[in-house]
């Protein structure tokens, strides 16, 4: 018989989440496409003060969850943040940050997002302990 596990998410400060954010590479997207939430993997960098996104999404962002969870011990991290967005539409500028960032496409959806972080919340992911 296996015993059952007891999984927790420990709140970070609020100091500590954006240091976990610039830790991490990658995470997901969350955007509204015809009334729906949508997810999508994204890629990121974190530029003055600012989070900069590539998606295979054509949509300015609703939220970005950056994480870095094993899957072997299932243990890490997750930081989600909400703040105005914009599509990166400078060609100079979006060229840079497409050599910066090796993201994903899907068809022509190949966007560049700059979010202005406004609320970032964070948790640490710690092992699983026996339930008792």
């Amino acid at each position: 018989m296996t015993t059952p596990l007891s999984r927790r998410m420990i709140e970070v400060p609020r100091s500590e989440a954006p240091w976990l954010l610039e830790g991490g590479a990658q995470g997901h997207l969350v955007y509204v496409r015809r009334e729906i939430s949508v997810l999508r993997p994204a890629v990121h960098i974190r530029e003055h003060g600012r989070l900069i996104v590539r998606t295979p999404a054509q949509a300015t962002a609703l939220a970005c969850q950056p994480d870095e969870i094993t899957t072997a011990g299932e243990i890490g991290w997750t930081v989600t943040t909400t703040g105005p967005a914009e599509i990166i539409t400078d060609p100079h500028e979006a060229d840079h940050y497409r050599r910066a960032l090796p993201g994903w496409a899907h068809g022509a959806h190949d966007t560049l997002v700059r979010i202005r972080p406004q609320t970032m919340t964070g948790f640490r992911l710690p092992h699983a302990q026996a339930v008792r």
